[in-house]
């Protein structure tokens, strides 16, 4: 089974490097290739890619580069595949990087248990920002999204994020890949190949660190697209619809309430409500030792729901 790496780049020259640093050091001992897809960026990567493609060469690793109009990543991803010559693809997003033993383990995984698609978590590297290891925590932690992303066990029939991400040649001939919508592509490819009846894994030792967003600002914007797009995913998959998708909605509304309570001297909701945050402080402090990505991960949370909440709010009306 040879393995083909596809990564769609927009704008991001300097994560492409890092990337590719961490591809060229796998353990994985068979061949294996790797496509860049620049997806019609300001800032390209080529220069970067063709420093790498000697040192790639060096290892039995063959590394592409192709310059495309600007079509969105699920584009360029399609893209990327139609030009693989591997069987099974792995996509990863730009802003990872790839610990050094992934390839193994997938292969490993493969061989055990055969599935068309899997995915692997997230995780926060150790030179990440803290803002970003904020930002992490809130998007995988148990207390925070149920830590669906960030879980350590086996699961099958899994939904696969396309920022760690694989997929059969052939699931991909039947499926066409991804959509063209510009959000959500991953979850509505993932929806489709369980229609289809392709079988799907979590592979839980297969992480990336992924970078995500450098700012709330940023991460605010994104989880507001997530939450504006999952109405519309469930409205064309009407059977995938969950109640816990109305969780951050539900949580702001009732933030603001509880604050708006106390005029009342009614203090119950606020004190659960501060409860909820103050355990999410002291498991954030412990698992990443440090106070200060406690008190970001608290607000990376408020933000992670009032951008998602909102945003489901609004779609849904």
């Amino acid at each position: 089974m040879k393995f083909s790496l596809i990564i769609p780049v927009y704008n991001r020259p300097d994560e492409i490097k890092e990337l590719l640093e961490s591809l060229m050091i796998q353990s994985f001992q068979q061949d294996f290739e790797i496509l860049i897809v620049e997806d019609g960026s300001e800032q390209n990567s080529e220069s970067i890619v063709t420093n790498f493609q000697k040192i790639a060469s060096n290892r039995g690793i063959e590394l592409s580069y192709f310059l495309k109009q600007n079509t969105g990543a699920g584009m360029s991803r399609n893209y990327g595949m139609q030009k693989a010559t591997g069987d099974y693809f792995i996509i990863l997003d730009s802003d990872i990087i790839v610990p050094e033993k992934y390839l193994e383990i997938v292969n490993q995984s493969l061989s055990k248990n055969y599935s068309d698609t899997f995915g692997g978590p997230d995780a926060a590297h150790e030179s990440f920002s803290p803002i970003q290891k904020a930002i992490n925590y809130a998007m995988t932690s148990f207390l925070t999204t149920g830590g669906l992303r960030g879980s350590k066990k086996p699961q099958t029939n899994f939904q696969p994020r396309s920022f760690n991400m694989g997929i059969s040649r052939l699931a991909f001939e039947k499926t066409n890949g991804y959509s063209n919508r510009k959000i959500g592509e991953d979850i509505e490819l993932s929806f489709r190949l369980k229609e289809m009846k392709f079988n799907s894994q979590l592979i839980p030792d297969a992480y990336v660190y992924h970078k995500r967003r450098s700012t709330f600002r940023q991460f605010l914007k994104q989880t507001n697209n997530f939450g504006k797009e999952r109405p519309l995913l469930n409205k064309q998959f009407p059977h995938t619809k969950k109640i816990t998708y109305w969780f951050p909605t539900v949580f702001i509304v009732g933030f603001c309430v509880s604050f708006i309570l106390l005029f009342w001297n009614c203090y119950i909701p606020s004190i659960l409500m501060c409860v909820y945050l103050l355990s999410i402080f002291i498991h954030a402090t412990i698992q990443n030792r440090s106070i200060k990505i406690g008190i970001l991960s608290v607000w990376a949370t408020l933000i992670q729901f009032t951008g998602y909440g909102l945003g489901f709010l609004k779609s849904s009306l």
